[in-house]
């Protein structure tokens, strides 16, 4: 989990998106233990509220599970999950917005393609 915070959003969805990001990347595994309000207020030195919400969120888009007196837990299936609602972002986000700039310019599809094939090759 990344250790910066800033003022971009609510520190509480920063929270939630770091352990998403963590899921994507498989830091955090289906069935592991998520850090808890605790470990995450004294690591990013915030509230406990603050961290119960981001948790709560996260909660509330069944990614992870609450065990009583246990802590919380990645869901089963969660990493699938949230990688298809990530790829349909960014298809909303980043691929329509590009053809249609595209498009705009004069482009073709096979034109935008070659682009990003040889920007691949530059990765």
């Amino acid at each position: 989990m990344k250790a910066l915070l800033d003022e971009s959003q609510p520190i509480f969805q920063q929270i939630a998106q770091m352990i998403i990001d963590d899921i994507v990347d498989s830091v955090l595994k289906e069935g592991e233990r998520v850090p808890s309000e605790n470990e995450l207020s004294r690591f990013y030195n915030i509230n406990r509220a603050t961290a119960r919400k981001g948790l709560q969120a996260l909660v509330d888009l069944d990614i992870i599970y609450k065990q009583r007196g246990i802590g919380m837990f990645v869901k089963e299936g969660a990493r699938k999950q949230v990688l298809r609602d990530k790829q349909k972002h960014y298809r909303e986000y980043y691929i329509r917005p590009m053809l249609e700039e595209a498009r705009r310019i004069g482009m073709t599809v096979e034109e935008v393609m070659e682009c990003i094939v040889e920007e691949e090759g530059n990765l």
